[in-house]
């Protein structure tokens, strides 16, 4: 029997790329058996890449945002020269995201053209809608899809939505420390953006919505998730509500607000990383978009709702609303998310839940 193929993907720096990414990992495990398909990843991304069937390892190297570290990325590439990969597979752009590849010598050595990369990959992509029209932009999930493939080849049909796998017992822990019932049905709330304030509902907008949920369904569980930076934002959401909400912001992992979400009845986002989580899982979904769009990274599930308004200034893509008037997250009224969460669980009723 001949040796398997070894394959490394470099992962992205985002949950919600790592999510988008999976696609691409169904397509490399269908070129060859046997095969093992390995993957480069931040610790904080790990356990996205842990959820995807088509992962055989994920090997933790910590990325200094901004910093070249030449000593740690030598010592890196010689661990995983030992490994003797075959080829890479490189999703950031960044140069020194395909430095440890070709320090590693690895033989194929995949990516975008980006940051002068023509020495360090030689299987180069070119990425002809990046300076497109916004809504001519080719989605992040084709986007990715196309490295399993050699340069100038085309994708045949549409690429598959992201599935991430659930782990029952993680549910049933995350239950447990939690001490969220096993029987009370979860709604969760994502209020954060890490990319910046005009990608964020208001906190007034997910109060309100809070209170319109407990009236509806005052049998769940109204949860809040997100990192330590986001919690003020639920703190307020939850203070506005006069609800007892359950703040999980800053305390969960990430491996643990995927547990969370994946069992989730019911989720409300930003465009976000945990959306993509949600999506992935197949849950009933609304996600709110504001300054990016949802042509370009959709949560991808036929149980997803995208509230977005299409304003002339959207999206622009910026931090901060350079009109200082946010209108295109303002503008979007509580009960029309609500209106869209009843759609979403409307599927959810007729199908039944997705396995993943």
């Amino acid at each position: 029997m001949s040796a398997p193929l070894r394959t490394l993907v470099v992962a992205p720096n985002w949950i919600g790329d790592a999510v988008m990414a999976q696609p691409l990992m169904a397509a490399l495990r269908r070129q060859a058996q046997p095969q093992a398909i390995e993957v480069l990843s931040p610790p904080h991304i790990a356990p996205v890449f842990r959820a995807m069937r088509e992962t055989d390892a994920v090997l933790e190297a910590a990325n200094t945002h901004g910093k070249l570290e030449l000593g740690a990325r030598w010592r890196l590439a010689r661990m995983l020269r030992a490994r003797r990969y075959d080829r890479a597979i490189v999703l950031p752009n960044s140069a020194k995201s395909a430095l440890v590849p070709w320090l590693a010598r690895i033989p194929k050595r995949t990516g975008y053209r980006g940051e002068a990369r023509r020495l360090l990959l030689n299987r180069i992509h070119e990425d002809r809608s990046a300076q497109a029209a916004p809504d001519r932009r080719r989605p992040m999930v084709e986007h990715y899809a196309q490295l399993a493939l050699e340069p100038g080849q085309s994708l045949q049909g549409r690429v598959a939505d992201p599935r991430l796998s659930r782990d029952r017992e993680a549910e049933l822990a995350v239950r447990e420390r939690f001490q969220l019932p096993a029987d009370t049905p979860l709604i969760v709330l994502c209020p954060g953006a890490e990319y910046g304030p005009a990608k964020r509902w208001p906190v007034r907008h997910f109060a309100s919505l809070s209170l319109l949920i407990d009236s509806e369904w005052p049998q769940a569980e109204i949860v809040l998730l997100g990192s330590a930076k986001e919690r003020p934002l639920a703190t307020e959401i939850t203070a506005l509500s006069g609800l007892a909400l359950r703040n999980l912001s800053g305390e969960t992992s990430i491996a643990e607000a995927m547990a969370v979400i994946s069992q989730a009845a019911g989720v409300i986002s930003n465009d976000s990383g945990l959306m993509h989580v949600a999506a992935a899982y197949g849950r009933p979904q609304v996600a709110i978009f504001g300054s990016s769009d949802p042509r370009h990274t959709p949560p991808r599930s036929p149980r997803a709702r995208v509230e977005w308004l299409h304003l002339d200034c959207s999206p622009c893509f910026e931090r901060e609303c350079p009109l200082g008037h946010l209108n295109c997250l303002n503008m979007i009224e509580p009960e029309r998310v609500m209106q869209a969460l009843r759609s979403a669980l409307r599927v959810e009723a007729a199908d039944g839940p997705r396995e993943t």
